[in-house]
């Protein structure tokens, strides 16, 4: 069917203050002041200092963030994300070809969910408005025909039922060229049964959503008064302030001793020795959070975006020249797929150096809107208004 179709494979020196702003003491020329007077000038020169030194460092943190203030009393949730030029994707021995060319990229400041939407903030939104997911809904031979490639046969009527895909492991090795060997279509799966009948989120309620699609993520965030990233947002929101760093928290390996996120250790797929504790979702604030506040940018599941998918949507921009807020291509089309895709970023609890390095702020994937995983979520993003 298209939702198995639609998917892939898979962070002082130098002397006193005094003296380096040419404040130096020097010998008295005069008779000596009064201890008094001499206590009051030696506070006023201080003063003077601090407040210099105060100015200096304030001028310094905004000319960093392109001249930008932050606005005050912002959305409750949501870190601020000041705007700037970043170097987006790429170029390392060890990426993907979809991350090439690493290319510089300006954004505008904005407001991004601290956290993936949780189970207890979509809860929310169903309960409201009473919506229904993708994958609660079953699907007609159009539905899974638009997205599927040139030349697939039609599904059996008996297929046509509601479900989506869980990860459902292996009790031995298997071959990594077919995802079928641990990917199961399971009627019953949504949301609230992430992997099937007979699974809930009880007790879940601050891990994220999961088996929601793209159109599902739109409806939440519509709904919240939001909207989805760009993926030139979150890569930039994802960085932290870490310029050409591979991982979200820096260079340094994933240390399984003492994990920086969620994904999979052991022998993919059959074999997860959970040393970070988790077999699957954690709570999204189980690691720490990056240099803006935010959580999860890395494994635990892989999070919608706003653009269109192509393996090269960056070569447009070899030419050197520094895109500015970039929203995707126009279309979509992965000649390995036959289907029109959006991006999703940040890898998953799956995601391991062996078979699916993909926790790395310039790691992309593309899967088609109508599909639901048990290890693919969102988070939303607002636009600026004018600092007050």
């Amino acid at each position: 069917m298209s939702k198995l179709r639609g998917r892939r494979p898979g962070l002082s020196s130098g002397g006193s203050l005094r003296n380096r702003l040419g404040l130096r003491e020097r010998k008295a020329q005069t008779p000596a002041a009064s201890p008094a007077k001499y206590t009051w000038l030696k506070l006023a020169v201080l003063t003077l200092v601090a407040v210099g030194g105060f100015g200096a460092t304030y001028a310094l943190v905004i000319w960093s963030r392109g001249g930008e203030s932050k606005p005050l009393d912002g959305p409750p949730g949501m870190a601020w994300i000041p705007g700037g030029e970043f170097t987006m994707g790429s170029d390392d021995a060890d990426a993907s070809r979809v991350e090439h060319p690493a290319h510089r990229v300006r954004v505008d400041g904005f407001w991004m969910d601290e956290t993936d939407v949780t189970n207890a903030q979509f809860r929310r939104f169903v309960e409201a408005t009473h919506y229904v997911t993708t994958a609660e809904i079953k699907p007609t031979v159009e539905d899974i025909m638009r997205n599927a490639p040139p030349g697939a046969k039609p599904p059996k009527a008996e297929d046509l039922v509601a479900g989506s895909l869980v990860f459902t492991p292996p009790d031995h090795p298997v071959p990594l060229d077919d995802v079928r060997g641990w990917w199961k279509w399971t009627p019953g799966a949504d949301w609230r049964h992430p992997e099937g009948p007979g699974s809930t989120i009880d007790g879940k309620d601050d891990h994220p959503v999961v088996q929601v699609s793209w159109d599902d993520a739109v409806a939440y965030a519509k709904w919240a008064g939001k909207r989805l990233p760009t993926e030139a947002e979150w890569e930039r929101a994802a960085r932290g302030g870490l310029e050409g760093k591979k991982y979200v928290w820096g260079d340094e390996p994933f240390d399984e001793d003492h994990p920086q996120c969620n994904n999979f250790q052991g022998h993919f797929p059959d074999k997860n020795t959970r040393k970070d504790g988790y077999e699957r979702t954690s709570p999204v604030k189980a690691f720490p959070a990056n240099g803006y506040g935010l959580y999860d940018m890395a494994g635990n599941v892989w999070q919608w975006t706003a653009d269109w998918y192509l393996p090269d949507a960056y070569a447009e921009f070899a030419d050197g020249k520094v895109a500015a807020n970039p929203t995707g291509p126009a279309h979509s089309f992965d000649p390995k797929q036959r289907a029109a895709e959006r991006v999703q970023r940040g890898g998953s609890f799956l995601c391991c150096p062996a078979y699916c390095f993909n926790y790395r702020p310039s790691a992309r994937m593309g899967c088609t809107p109508d599909t639901g995983m048990s290890h693919v979520g969102f988070r939303c993003v607002k636009s600026a208004e004018a600092p007050k």
